[in-house]
């Protein structure tokens, strides 16, 4: 989804250095192995590589450090919140009330061991035409703002399915970069200031 396929490089004191693209600093798991190479980890494998991530990479200075974690509630989410001091955890979901029971589970997982929760972001909320705009609503309407208001919690953003997004990703070229000033484009950059916004409200705090 950067257009990256080199593995890192290792600098002087034995750390990986991050790949850089469109000014963002990047590591995964997945630059470390061939391609179509299977990833069969059990939880012990994933703690090691987990650590490698966070302990083993030259970040250098960031702004923000995200961290894609799996769907779920289990080791590797504890261990993060153990071996980090988080700023805050994002909720992502989609509408329908499948997906929203792993919401609140994560929701109340975090805040157990004492991890703000930035808010929810409502992934797939609706699927946009590209040809007349209508939306439809495949996975349901609001189910993220309707889970949000009922846990005290922020609706961080709304982000639509759209054709351009998965065009976007396949060519290695964030939507922002390929079409920065489209609706959807907009609804990311929303989403990235009420993170920031949040974040700021926290350190107040």
């Amino acid at each position: 989804m950067m257009n990256i396929h080199q593995k890192p490089e290792v600098s002087t004191d034995m750390k990986m250095i991050p790949i850089e693209n469109y000014k963002v600093k990047c590591m995964s798991m997945g630059f470390l192995v061939d391609k179509d190479a299977p990833i069969v980890w059990r939880g012990p494998m994933v703690m090691s590589a987990l650590q490698k991530m966070l302990r083993e990479v030259d970040w250098g200075g960031l702004d923000i450090l995200v961290v894609d974690m799996p769907p779920g509630t289990g080791d590797a989410q504890l261990t993060m919140s153990q071996k980090l001091q988080l700023s805050g955890a994002l909720i992502v979901s989609t509408p329908q009330d499948v997906a929203l029971i792993d919401a609140r589970r994560g929701v109340r997982m975090f805040s157990k061991v004492q991890v703000p929760i930035l808010g929810l972001i409502e992934n797939m909320s609706c699927f946009k035409c590209p040809h007349c705009g209508e939306p439809s609503f495949i996975f349901g309407v609001g189910g993220a703002r309707k889970t949000a208001a009922e846990m005290g919690l922020q609706l961080v953003g709304e982000i639509p399915i759209e054709v351009d997004i998965r065009k976007s990703c396949d060519q290695g070229i964030p939507i922002v970069v390929s079409a920065p000033d489209s609706l959807v484009s907009k609804a990311y950059h929303d989403v990235a200031q009420n993170v920031v916004t949040r974040l700021e409200e926290l350190a107040k705090e």
